[in-house]
C-alpha cells in the first residue's frame, strides 16, 4: 500500500482537530463565557471562579502524568478517542450541579480527559508531519488551530442557548449550555470515528511509528534539564495565557461591553486562532532553539496588558485577535521543539514534560488571578499579573538553546 498523501495528511490532522475543539476549545476555554453567568447565579467570589479553572488543570495534569504509562499499554488513536469521548461526558455532567463541590470535581473530571485528547493528538500531528517534513509546521498549526472551533462555537452559541432557556423561564440557564456543548463534543466524536480507524491503519502498518511499548520513551532515558529554560518559560506561559483566558470576559463585561460586543470579541479570537496555524508554520519549521517560544510569549504578553489598561472597543478587540493568533502557536512551538530537538523515540516523554509544566502553571494562574481580582483593581490588576508572567516566560525561553 503506497503512502498517504499529503491531501491525506492535511485530512487527517484536520480531524485530529476536533479534538482539539473539544479537549481545549469547549473543555476549558467556554467556561470563559460562562463564568459571568454562572458567578453571578451561585454568588462566587473571583478566586472560586479561578478555581474552577484550576481544578480543570489539576485534571489536565495528573491526565499527562498518567499518559506515558498509558501509551506503553494502548496506542495514541485508542487514548485520543476514549479521552474525546469522556470528556463529552463529563462536560454533560457538569449541568446536573449547582454546588461548588461537584462542579470542581466534574471540571477536573473533564480536564484529566482532556489531557488525554489534547497530547495524544498533538503526538499524533507530530507524527504525521514526520512522514512530510517539509509540511510538519503546518500540520501541527492545522491540529492545534482547531481549538478555534471550539471557541468560535462557544462564542456564538452559548449566549442563546442561555438566552433561550431563560426566556422559557428554566432556573439555572447556564446548566442547558453545558449540556449543549457537550452535545456538540459527542457530534465531534462521530465526525472522527472513521477518519481515526484510517489513522489506526496507518499506526499498524508502521507509517506512524511502532508499537505502543517501543514508540514510547523509558522515563529514564529522556531528560528535563536540556531543555530547562523551554520548560520553565512554557510553565510561565501556562500561569499567564489561562488568566486572560478565563477572566478577559468577566473584565470587559464589568467595563459596560455589551452582550453582542463580547460574542464579536470571543468570535474573533477563535478565527484568529484558527489562522494562526498558518501564520506560524514557517517560524515553527525553522526554530530548533527557544526562539519561537520567547516571540510569542512576548506578544502574548503585549496583548494580554492591553484589556488591563483601556475599555476601548478597539483595543479591545486588537487584543483578542493578537491573543488568538498567538497563544495555541505557543503549545505547537514545544512540540516542534520536542521534534528538532529529541529521537522519535522520546517524542511522547518530551511532549508530556511540557505538558506537564503547562498543566502546573494553569494550575497557579486562575487562583493567583481570581484572588488578586478580589481585591483592590480588580479583574484589570489580575491580568497585569498575567501580562507579567508571560514576559519573564519569553526571557527565560530565549535563553534555550538547541540540543
Amino acid at each position: 500500500m503506497t503512502m498517504p498523501s499529503v491531501r491525506s495528511l492535511w485530512g487527517m490532522a484536520f480531524a485530529l482537530s476536533l479534538g482539539a475543539a473539544i479537549s481545549l476549545g469547549m473543555a476549558r476555554f467556554s467556561y470563559g463565557m460562562l463564568l459571568p453567568p454562572m458567578r453571578e447565579d451561585l454568588a462566587w467570589s473571583y478566586t472560586l471562579a479561578g478555581a474552577m479553572n484550576t481544578a480543570n488543570a489539576l485534571g489536565y495534569l495528573l491526565g499527562a502524568l498518567a499518559l506515558p504509562r498509558m501509551l506503553r499499554r494502548w496506542d495514541a488513536v485508542q487514548v485520543f478517542m476514549a479521552g474525546a469521548i469522556l470528556t463529552s461526558v463529563f462536560m454533560g455532567l457538569s449541568g446536573f450541579f449547582t454546588q461548588a463541590e461537584p462542579l470542581l470535581l466534574q471540571r477536573g473530571l473533564a480536564g484529566l480527559s482532556s489531557a488525554w485528547v489534547f497530547v495524544a493528538g498533538g503526538l499524533l500531528a507530530a507524527r504525521l508531519g514526520n512522514l512530510h517534513p517539509p509540511s510538519a509546521g503546518w500540520l501541527l498549526g492545522l491540529y492545534y488551530g482547531g481549538t478555534g472551533w471550539g471557541i468560535i462555537l462557544s462564542a456564538l452559541s452559548l449566549s442563546p442557548v442561555m438566552a433561550q432557556a431563560q426566556a422559557q423561564g428554566l432556573a439555572h440557564p447556564w446548566v442547558w449550555a453545558w449540556w449543549w456543548l457537550s452535545a456538540v463534543c459527542a457530534a465531534c466524536c462521530l465526525a472522527m470515528w472513521w477518519p481515526l480507524k484510517r489513522c489506526a491503519m496507518w499506526q499498524r502498518q508502521g507509517w506512524l511509528g511502532q508499537a505502543p511499548d517501543q514508540s514510547t520513551a523509558d522515563p529514564k532515558v529522556f531528560s528535563w534539564q536540556p531543555l530547562s529554560f523551554a520548560l520553565i518559560g512554557y510553565g510561565l506561559f501556562g500561569v499567564g495565557y489561562i488568566g486572560y483566558m478565563t477572566f478577559v470576559v468577566a473584565l470587559l463585561r464589568a467595563q459596560g461591553q455589551s452582550e453582542a460586543a463580547l460574542m464579536v470579541f470571543y468570535a474573533l479570537l477563535g478565527c484568529a486562532v484558527l489562522l494562526s496555524s498558518r501564520l506560524w508554520s514557517g517560524l515553527l519549521n525553522r526554530a530548533k532553539a527557544g526562539g519561537a517560544l520567547a516571540a510569542l510569549n512576548a506578544l502574548l504578553g503585549v496583548a494580554t496588558i492591553v484589556p488591563a489598561l483601556t475599555a476601548h472597543a478597539g483595543a479591545v478587540m486588537v487584543s483578542g485577535l493578537l491573543f488568538g493568533a498567538v497563544f495555541l502557536s505557543v503549545v505547537a512551538s514545544t512540540t516542534a521543539l520536542v521534534r528538532h530537538n529529541l529521537p522519535a523515540s522520546q517524542w511522547a516523554a518530551g511532549i508530556s514534560a511540557f505538558t506537564i509544566v503547562f498543566a502546573m502553571g494553569q494550575i497557579i494562574g486562575p487562583l493567583v488571578v481570581g484572588w488578586i481580582s478580589d481585591g483592590p483593581g480588580g479583574l484589570a490588576r489580575g491580568l497585569v499579573f498575567s501580562a507579567l508572567a508571560l514576559l519573564l516566560g519569553a526571557a527565560l525561553a530565549w535563553q534555550q538553546k538547541p540540543l
